[in-house]
């Protein structure tokens, strides 16, 4: 703990500096998840990169003290030895325990323990005066449930403690084939019900043909013969392998496998999800088992955020996560069929509150509503988007106003394209804005800041700058983003700070 603890007091006393001049800062993590642009710079950040160590694992209370850039697969790496796993792992291990806690992530055990936030107990956080403290649902609690989903628009989380649950070695996989929407949710919802069920989620292929994957831990008793993997390059894509097993008609009885733990939790890292499938349409490539065999370094989920990023391809694909409630499910997928057309889909039935009692506060506040459904059931929305800039805004703009009008939910991971008006619509910027006050957060970026798409003043910018206006025609020549993309993925280093002009770093030497 004392390493951390003089890590934390670094970040405490930039934290300060930034206080002392009212100066607006962002939490630089060394990598992201997320699929908005980075807006660093290298004056304008706390370096919490460091902060990558599982500190403690409690057996017999069943918690785990970790910083908060530990990522999923570390964090289950340290758990698994003292047969323990966190009850919600995100599907990417490159995900972070305090993204995963200040930035709405929900998982196939969502449907059980709800957002992986609601697994937290207690965290540290810096609070943009450069005060460190301790915040839970008993201890602070509207600071605890406000930094919660708030995107580090209330200080920097510097250490979590998270709840664990008995681990077992495999998990009893279910594959059940529906043939429409209604169908679906009717199974979602018994398989919800389902006391020895531990992972839920499903894939839409099209309208009539819906995977739904019920899970439950198992110990493998040593039926090798049934085991599937995902995780080695000579394994299927997830859901390739779904499809596959259910391509023919439905029926009634599903089917049935055993799954090494660590690989149904990373089960969809290779390919992350099926959006490395248009990586190979858009370099007219093959795709088939060899050339995703040929090609799997970089298919997985940390090298294809590194790509994105770099090449900016992100802000012409459509990547969104948005919830609905059960009974407008149907109704959203026609919508979606009519107007996206985008196959798979990914289903996640979502538990608001989770196993706990308390009420969450801040951003999390619809959760506690009275009147708020006890499930919401996600959507993962992802693929190609409208070639025309203005048409691929305006499909965006009007998914979001479609879950808003069934009385659902975005995560605010991805791209944001509400007016501020209209977020704030949705929000409680009273509430929001009076919790930032009492914690002295005001002169951060707010979430709306720190999430929206300013779509009209990057077109503003490339009309008025000659410069800005080649660059845009040179890199809308195929393939050179792609290209570009997969060079810098090739050879690693940082993604999200730019670099530093060599002659700004001399001259900062001589002075």
């Amino acid at each position: 703990m004392e390493t951390h603890e003089a890590a934390v007091s670094v970040i405490a006393g930039r934290v300060r500096q930034f206080h002392n001049r009212q100066q607006p800062f962002r939490i630089y993590h060394g990598s992201t998840n997320s699929t908005r642009r980075s807006q660093y710079n290298r004056s304008n950040i706390i370096d919490t990169s460091g902060l990558t160590n599982v500190l403690h694992v409690d057996k017999e209370k069943r918690t785990a003290l970790v910083e908060p850039n530990v990522p999923m697969d570390s964090l289950v790496g340290a758990t698994l030895p003292f047969g323990l796993v966190p009850p919600v792992v995100m599907e990417f291990p490159g995900i972070t325990s305090g993204g995963g806690f200040s930035g709405t992530s929900g998982e196939s055990s969502s449907f059980k323990y709800g957002f992986f936030d609601r697994t937290v107990i207690r965290i540290q956080i810096v609070l943009p005066n450069g005060e460190t403290v301790s915040a839970s649902s008993t201890d602070k609690p509207d600071l605890f449930w406000g930094a919660a989903a708030s995107f580090g628009t209330l200080g920097v989380i510097t250490l979590l403690e998270i709840q664990l649950i008995e681990a077992k070695s495999h998990v009893e996989l279910k594959y059940h084939r529906l043939g429409s929407m209604p169908q679906a949710v009717e199974k979602l919802q018994e398989e919800s019900q389902r006391e020895s069920n531990d992972y839920l989620d499903g894939i839409v292929f099209a309208k009539d043909w819906i995977v739904v994957c019920s899970g439950r831990l198992v110990e493998s008793h040593g039926q090798e013969a049934l085991v599937q993997r995902f995780t080695r390059r000579r394994d299927p894509w997830f859901y390739l392998h779904a499809k596959k097993l259910t391509s023919r008609p439905a029926t009634s009885a599903p089917v049935t496998e055993i799954v090494p733990l660590v690989d149904y939790l990373f089960r969809y890292d290779r390919g992350g999800f099926w959006v490395g499938m248009y990586a190979f349409k858009y370099f007219v490539t093959p795709f088939n088992r060899i050339t995703r065999g040929i090609l799997d370094k970089f298919m997985h989920t940390r090298v294809m955020y590194h790509a994105l990023h770099q090449s900016g391809l992100s802000k012409q694909y459509i990547i969104q996560d948005v919830a609905v409630p059960y009974p407008a499910a149907d109704e959203f997928v026609e919508w979606l069929d009519s107007n996206v057309s985008l196959y798979p889909l990914w289903l996640c039935p979502l538990k608001q509150r989770g196993q706990r009692k308390d009420s969450p506060q801040g951003l999390l506040a619809e959760a506690a509503n009275a009147d708020a459904p006890e499930y919401l059931l996600n959507f993962g929305i992802w693929g190609p988007g409208r070639t025309d800039p203005q048409e691929f805004v305006d499909i965006n703009r009007r998914l979001e106003q479609k879950v808003n009008s069934l009385g659902g939910n975005k995560w605010l991971y991805a791209h944001a394209y509400y007016t501020e008006d209209e977020f704030w619509s949705i929000f409680d910027r009273k509430a929001y804005d009076a919790l930032r006050s009492k914690y002295g957060a005001s002169y951060l970026p707010s979430i709306y800041d720190k999430v929206k798409v300013d779509f009209a003043s990057d077109q503003k910018a490339i009309r008025e700058s000659w410069l800005l206006w080649l660059v845009a025609i040179f890199w809308g020549i195929w393939p050179l983003q792609g290209l570009y993309g997969v060079y810098k993925a090739a050879i690693g280093g940082d993604y999200l700070l730019p670099k530093e002009r060599i002659w700004k770093a001399q001259g900062a030497k001589e002075d």
